[in-house]
């Protein structure tokens, strides 16, 4: 597919055409300088037309070393654009660092005559007059347009047109196909580091300090030969230690990635305990009815002579803490040497497809029977007795078990977690989500 690369200095407005030409609101956006860091992703799509665009962090010639990795980042999806679109700030004019990147990324670009140069925040028509200083930059006529107001897109559009391969061919797999694995957890557990690991390259930047990943990042990639998506997203801290409304911004980011996902994978700093925080991000987890890992990270760092006990302890902590799922996958892993993660995702794979599948009727109505003589339903606070009827599944991923009752149904949760526990463990689905709906009716064909 063809790639489209944003690129230029901080603030230019890049994040804003990003969430424009996608259609989404994937990009943070902040009036602060430096928001963007890695390489986000997305698929644009007008008329015919249908692309990869990919925003790029501010290019920055001097700054912090996460600067300067965020950068580097930038110049690799320069390097292997298709087409680049370069961003000016229209209302500040060109600027040294203008001149620096557009020497820069002349060098750096593959595709030498596939630049186009936009001048961003051009609303007025006082400023869409005064462009002709941008023609310094080297890059032929400058187009202006307005990200926030999607004004001069048809420029865009048309010139990619002009420059796309008469070869290029769409991906034969669609994104909405594969399966998506996303990564959560508390700041600086190894969300990213375990990422690079999966993609086996430093595609996210990663340091030894909290905060670091802003924007939930979307990478396509194949894992033991299967087509994924997986999210990198910010660290998720408690709302009372969050001052910054950016950080709320990251967190809001990381948690609506949990409406698009399949799988998660939650990273725990092995070194310490299971704190209330990750609890609260599994219960979240279940409530979106996503199949859920539990990946004790830097096990290389806990002693050999305490590490059984130590596992022991923290399924132990996790168990008796979150009950919805009753057989948890809890996995110690090394992201950083690898130890452990070729497992984790094999056993997510299985379990994945296990999701998928579908209980027969008449095996389900089987085992809630069997459950129904071995404990009795409670009556209801009306002391009225409750009948199962009928037993049916009405959804996979997740699995959703719907009893048709009559009498009574107020159904006690304490009831409810039985029947689930003892369809989980006939069907062997303990380490799934699993939902049971009551639905009252003298016919369940009805």
């Amino acid at each position: 597919m063809l790639k489209v690369v944003i690129a230029g200095r901080p603030n230019t407005g890049k994040s804003t055409l990003f969430n424009a030409l996608t259609r989404s609101r994937d990009a943070l956006v902040h009036n602060r300088p430096g928001v963007t860091r890695d390489v986000l992703s997305g698929i644009a799509k007008y008329e015919d037309l249908e692309f990869e665009v990919m925003d790029t962090a501010g290019l920055e010639v001097k700054g912090t070393e996460i600067e300067k990795q965020s950068t580097e980042f930038a110049l690799n999806a320069i390097r292997i654009a298709d087409i680049i679109l370069f961003v000016v700030d229209g209302r500040i004019g060109i600027t040294s660092e203008d001149l620096k990147w557009a020497k820069r990324i002349r060098k750096e670009a593959s595709n030498k005559n596939q630049t186009l140069l936009l001048v961003n925040k051009t609303e007025s028509i006082k400023r869409t007059n005064d462009l002709h200083e941008f023609y310094k930059l080297g890059f032929g006529q400058p187009i202006p347009i307005s990200a926030e107001h999607k004004q001069g897109f048809d420029k865009i559009y048309e010139f990619i047109k002009q420059h796309k391969p008469e070869n290029q061919n769409k991906n034969t797999l669609s994104t909405d196909t594969k399966l998506r694995i996303t990564i959560m957890g508390q700041p600086n557990v190894g969300k990213s580091t375990f990422v690079n690991k999966i993609l086996g390259q430093k595609r996210v930047i990663v340091r030894d300090e909290p905060g670091v990943t802003r924007d939930t990042i979307e990478i396509k990639t194949k894992y033991l030969n299967r087509e994924i998506i997986i999210n990198d997203t910010a660290g998720l801290r408690r709302k009372s230690n969050i001052v910054d409304g950016l950080e709320t911004l990251s967190a809001l980011k990381s948690l609506d990635a949990l409406k698009k996902t399949d799988i998660v994978i939650l990273i725990v700093d092995s070194i310490g305990d299971i704190e209330k925080q990750t609890l609260g991000i599994a219960a979240r987890v279940y409530d979106a009815g996503k199949i859920l890992a539990i990946a004790l990270n830097k096990w290389d760092l806990i002693e050999p002579e305490e590490q059984k006990n130590k596992l022991l302890k923290l399924k132990h902590q996790f168990k008796n803490s979150f009950y919805q799922i009753i057989r948890p996958i809890i996995l110690p892993i090394s992201a950083e040497n690898g130890t452990g993660v070729h497992n984790l995702m094999k056993r997510l794979f299985e379990l994945y497809d296990k999701s998928e599948n579908r209980a027969p009727t008449s095996l389900l109505n089987r085992i809630v029977e069997k459950l129904i003589e071995a404990r009795q339903p409670p009556l209801s606070r009306l002391k009225r007795p409750m009948k199962i009827k009928f037993v049916s599944q009405i959804s996979t991923k997740p699995i959703k078990i719907a009893i048709h009752v009559g009498g009574a149904s107020d159904i006690p949760e304490s009831y409810t977690r039985y029947l689930r526990k003892g369809i989980a463990k006939a069907m062997n689905w303990e380490q799934l989500p699993i939902f049971i709906e009551y639905k009252k009716s003298d016919n369940p064909f009805n």
